[in-house]
């Protein structure tokens, strides 16, 4: 027999959304992993840093790094601050790695790791389920807006970012755009202030 196959549930449109800053360097990646009781330590992925019972893996969007095969040295990075690092928990803990020398360097001297789950790390989240604040290695992506989803809200937030210019690095005038996560969905969206015809 055949399987049937339903058709998927929709997400309503009109729900909250949070939209932040799209930076503009190359996606990044920490993974902690918790080694249990007698677990063997295991080989088949580099890991980067062990702390205590923790594991800790750099990665970029497809592949796993290393000090020695690295990204713009983010695998460095993740080993120097593994210590602060072990305070995000276990889990993926997606964000940008960004600043000098990679895409638009904002200006900067060093580089910086923004985290993206703004639900869990950001401002106006909820602190009874979320109290710990992100290492301070690492910053958030900037809120630029919590509300219920609108195209007008987006073009809004856009204008503004583009004549105030870079909420992450104030003063930096040619920011990227936007990224809305629409929460209904579970989907994430961006913008860019150029060639997003």
């Amino acid at each position: 027999m055949m399987q049937f196959e339903g058709f998927p549930k929709l997400s309503r449109l009109l729900r909250p959304c949070v939209i932040t800053e799209k930076l503009d360097g190359t996606n990044a990646q920490v993974f902690i992993r918790v080694l249990k009781g007698d677990e063997e330590m295991p080989t088949d992925t580099p890991m980067v840093a062990v702390r205590c019972n923790l594991i800790l893996y750099a990665g970029s969007r497809t592949r796993y790094l290393t000090p020695e095969a690295d990204n713009f040295g983010f695998a460095a990075w993740v080993k120097a601050h593994a210590h602060e690092l072990c305070g995000l928990g276990a889990g993926r803990h997606f964000g940008e790695w960004w600043g000098h020398k990679i895409q638009r360097g904002y200006g900067l001297e060093g580089r910086r790791f923004s985290l993206f789950n703004t639900h869990r790390w950001g401002p106006g989240r909820d602190l009874e389920t979320f109290p710990k604040e992100a290492p301070a290695c690492c910053s958030v992506v900037p809120v630029l807006h919590r509300g219920v989803f609108s195209t007008e809200v987006v073009s809004n937030v856009l204008d503004d970012l583009k004549s105030q210019g870079s909420r992450a690095v104030p003063g930096y005038r040619d920011p990227e755009g936007v990224v809305i996560d629409h929460e209904a969905a579970g989907m994430s969206f961006k913008v860019t202030l150029e060639h997003d015809e």
